[in-house]
């Protein structure tokens, strides 16, 4: 049962932290907005780089991609309260309901892992060349995340140990 406890502990942390994430983004938008705006602009990268033709300079697009993350992480964020959830109810129940359960937690934690490698290390790191940028770098952030929400995954994914029987 400790196990079952802290695997839905864990689901119930990260859904807290997206819960954060996506509150920050929306109660001060203009922030993270800046963040993307640079990224996709790729007006910090190195002079005179020759994937400059990659930089995306229409607000429109930049509020677009922005929404779509901050979507992303409340979709995130829903799923793992509701598996959380779930998990804590069948805390006590056969291994099939507990697992049952589960399965909505890997969906979360593999939605929100691949936001951080898709979105943060692959598009903003590779193809908008955030890794050339001093100011506008979120990669070690991405990165962290994504070991966080692998690691959670594992653990979430392993079987509950059986209780000895005592004879």
């Amino acid at each position: 049962m400790a196990a079952r406890l802290s695997k839905s502990l864990l689901i119930l942390a990260v859904a807290f932290f997206y819960s954060l994430v996506v509150f920050n983004n929306t109660t001060d938008y203009n922030s993270n907005y800046q963040f993307v705006r640079h990224i996709l602009q790729m007006d910090s990268t190195f002079p005179g780089n020759h994937g400059m033709w990659r930089a995306i300079n229409q607000p429109a697009i930049h509020t677009l991609f922005y929404i779509f993350i901050i979507l992303w992480e409340t979709v995130t964020a829903i799923l793992c309260w509701w598996s959380g959830i779930a998990m804590l109810r069948s805390i006590r129940l056969a291994p099939e309901s507990f697992y049952r359960a589960k399965t909505l937690g890997v969906a979360a934690l593999t939605l929100g892992m691949l936001m951080w490698f898709i979105a943060f290390l692959c598009v903003g790191g590779e193809w908008f060349l955030m890794w050339q940028s001093k100011t506008w770098n979120g990669q070690d952030a991405a990165f962290r995340m994504f070991v966080v929400l692998g690691i959670v995954l594992l653990y979430l994914t392993m079987p509950e140990p059986i209780a000895p029987t005592i004879e």
